[in-house]
């Protein structure tokens, strides 16, 4: 098929499960759609080596169920049930990357289906070691590359032991401030969370409402901590620690599954939280990234600087790697365009704090020009020749990334 689209020049758009937040997948010039949402079979795991591999439609969702019998797990969650395979097309992360790390740290092997219809093994045919230095390393190339450069169709992917002790807490805090700085010194104190979101006073109220809990309406953590029940123990311990030394509130706990499950159900829905608390309202969502140490005062800004509209804007984030989101809900067109410029000073703001524009809802279509003020015209010249390179004809889903190709 992509050979056939090669001769015909047709562009290419391949299709996960749809879940992406910056347009994707969306068909700016036409083309042919290459859904591969039922290929969805797991080819092979190897429980002692700790790997899988998995065709493109396997979703986080059922390959978790699928392990279940093996005592592992993959752990890089970033709440939708996306396909494996796109996640790693758009270097998704989530909840649980402060521990596990992005999918550009666990993908180990890619095979691509290239523009032309050539079928490449990025790490080599059948390789799945957990290093190695043997020439360029094409794998993370294309991890993050949104479809522009080839078609993923199989992913050998890390995995991990399940836990066997895990503990969730949530934790209230006066002011944003306080909630950001203890979640810098948690990590500055070495101990190794396996989740820790920020959620503002906004984004409790919207939780609260929807999801049936009853939590003060003030920034919050939602922490998790794994491993055996003494190391657990020990990092709640600490953890609490700090958080009462930033004029935090006693933890409440969540040691059952049901009600851990419920806690991150809660944050997992978050979206649909926040179109329900205003009915009708266009969402506009966006994301960055900045260095931990700069994440108090990114936080604090932004937050006053949402505070100056009428719209609501709740903040949310895996502030454990730097990274947040915003979900502001608008009602007109009036608003819509003042939520487009506070999502422009937002990433302004965090590129002058030495961050990334997107932390991992990619680039797509929504922040091409972010990209390049990002990078600079000489690192995306090199980008646009690596594009040119591997595609080129410009088929491979074009107009996403750059703007003119």
């Amino acid at each position: 098929m992509a050979k056939l689209c090669y001769d015909y020049n047709l562009p290419i758009i391949p299709f996960g499960t749809g879940t992406g937040l910056e347009g994707g997948v969306t068909a700016k010039k036409g083309g042919v759609c290459f859904d591969l949402s039922k290929m969805d079979k797991v080819l092979a795991v190897h429980a002692e080596d700790f790997d899988v591999l998995v065709e493109p439609g396997v979703t986080r969702k059922a390959l978790n169920e699928y392990l279940r019998d093996t005592g592992l797990w993959f752990p890089v969650d970033p709440g939708a049930d996306a396909s494996l395979c796109g996640m790693a097309a758009t270097s998704a992360s989530g909840t649980n990357a402060v521990r596990y790390g992005t999918m550009r740290e666990n993908v180990l092997n890619l095979e691509v289906v290239l523009s032309d219809g050539r079928v490449i093994d990025t790490a080599g045919r059948g390789r799945r070691t957990k290093k190695t230095s043997a020439g360029y390393n094409l794998t993370n190339l294309f991890v993050g590359s949104e479809g522009t450069l080839g078609i993923i169709t199989k992913a050998t992917l890390k995995l991990y032991p399940i836990p066997e002790a895990m503990l969730s807490a949530v934790c209230h805090f006066p002011a944003e401030g306080p909630a950001v700085d203890t979640t810098v010194q948690i990590l500055q104190c070495g101990i190794p969370v396996a989740r820790i979101e920020f959620l503002d006073d906004v984004q409790m109220k919207i939780c609260n409402k929807f999801s049936g809990l009853a939590y003060p309406q003030s920034p919050s953590l939602f922490l998790e901590f794994h491993g055996s029940p003494s190391s657990v123990e020990e990092q709640a311990k600490l953890a609490g620690e700090i958080v009462q030394t930033n004029s935090g509130s006693d933890f409440q706990w969540a040691t059952k599954a049901e009600d851990r499950n419920r806690l991150w159900k809660a944050r997992h829905d978050i979206f649909y939280a926040c179109l329900a608390y205003r009915p009708g309202c266009r969402a506009l969502i966006t994301d960055v990234c900045v260095p931990i140490s700069n994440l108090p005062e990114m936080i604090v800004k932004t937050k006053e600087d949402i505070n100056t509209t009428n719209i609501p804007g709740p903040i949310v984030g895996h502030v454990g790697d730097g990274n947040f989101h915003t979900v502001l809900l608008t009602l007109t067109d009036e608003e819509f365009e003042q939520a487009k410029q506070l999502t422009d000073r937002m990433v302004e703001r965090a590129l002058s704090l030495s961050g990334t524009c997107t932390g991992e809802h990619g680039i797509g279509l929504g922040k091409r020009d972010w990209l390049v003020k990002e990078i600079g015209h000489d690192g995306i010249a090199v980008m646009k020749q690596l594009k040119s390179a591997l595609d080129p004809r410009g088929i491979m889903n074009p107009g996403k990334i750059f703007s003119h190709i």
